[in-house]
């Protein structure tokens, strides 16, 4: 108790001030929070947003990678599609220009026959050469058909 009494005014407020931190600490320590605003649980709330936003934001970029990868394989698929067109074409068209009667007019129920496969074509596709909506003449300068004499 002698010691008690041998504190100054400034030695009871430090001394005041230790117990209530040691208070303090051993509260902590027993899990009590002293929160009147509600700090904590707004920061737990905002941080929880944030780790949605990063788990949808993630998905998402998966999605569009894998969008992407398809979208790619597609493109791969068509452009092989169409050079192997262009090749089955170009054989086509020679070996149709080489033939024994390739310079043969054609007969004239023949002619308006094909005449009208390629009238049914344009419907279809009318962007195809040679169409009407076409960007320009029959590929190749080939001319159009005519009926000629000899049937074939």
């Amino acid at each position: 108790m002698r010691m008690f009494r041998l504190l100054t005014p400034l030695g009871w407020v430090f001394a005041a001030a230790g117990v209530l931190g040691v208070g303090l600490l051993l509260l902590g320590g027993l899990g009590f929070r002293w929160d009147p605003f509600n700090y904590s649980q707004r920061r737990l709330e905002a941080a929880q947003a944030g780790a949605e936003h990063g788990r949808l934001e993630a998905a998402a970029r998966r999605l569009e990678t894998a969008a992407a990868v398809q979208q790619t394989r597609r493109l791969d698929q068509f452009h092989q599609q169409q050079t192997a067109t262009a090749r089955t074409t170009a054989i086509a068209v020679e070996q149709a220009r080489s033939a024994d009667d390739a310079q043969t007019p054609l007969g004239a129920r023949r002619a308006e026959r094909l005449r009208g496969h390629d009238r049914e074509l344009c419907r279809l596709a009318p962007d195809l050469d040679g169409c009407a909506g076409a960007a320009g003449p029959a590929g190749g300068g080939d001319a159009a058909l005519r009926p000629g004499g000899a049937a074939a």
